[in-house]
């Protein structure tokens, strides 16, 4: 029996790390999202290679996380913070095409022909979860046959570099988050802060 208990000891820390994944990755978009929105300094390259994960050998202890590289770290003026606070908290909350393409005007992006449409659905894209529409090629030739990005807005790159590397991540562990709904909270406390 012992044997056998022994054997199957690496099975069972596998299933626990499984359990952990969801866990994982949804304190990896916490954590990003208060350094982007509360303290308007982070690591924008928080690619796999950049995390760190150490897995315990024993059963019943939690595997733990830690960031590496701050080679690629962003500065944001609190005025900023504010303006990614508002479009965020509009994806999360859901507004409507109007709300959410007013945010991402204020934050300066230019576009050809400066379609409502265009600006929500792609701020969506940004931050919203993931939609079956996404992986659909038509979709987005019908959408830059629509409008297209003249001026995006530096302060805003690599935010949504930082969005795009995690829920990449995240959906590579099969696990689909919305970004603005996860960093609502921290979209809140910085509009209050500085709003």
């Amino acid at each position: 029996w012992k044997t056998w208990a022994d054997e199957r000891q690496n099975d069972i820390l596998q299933s626990m790390t499984l359990d952990w994944t969801e866990d994982a990755v949804h304190t990896l978009l916490d954590v990003h999202g208060y350094q982007i929105l509360n303290q308007g300094l982070f690591n924008a390259d928080p690619h796999p290679g950049n995390i760190l994960v150490d897995f315990p050998t024993e059963a019943g202890k939690k595997a733990t996380i830690g960031l590496i590289d701050y080679g690629q770290c962003k500065q944001l003026t609190p005025d900023e913070r504010v303006k990614i606070a508002r479009l965020i908290l509009s994806i999360a909350e859901k507004e409507s095409d109007e709300e959410i393409a007013t945010k991402f005007r204020t934050l300066g992006i230019k576009t050809k022909n400066d379609s409502t449409r265009f600006l929500a659905d792609f701020g969506r894209l940004m931050f919203g979860r993931f939609e079956s529409k996404h992986l659909d090629h038509s979709w987005h030739k019908e959408l830059h046959k629509e409008d297209r990005v003249l001026y995006f807005p530096k302060e805003l790159s690599m935010v949504y570099r930082t969005a795009l590397l995690l829920r990449g991540l995240a959906m590579s562990l099969q696990y689909n988050p919305s970004v603005g709904e996860l960093w609502r909270d921290h979209a809140l406390e910085a509009i209050r802060k500085h709003g």
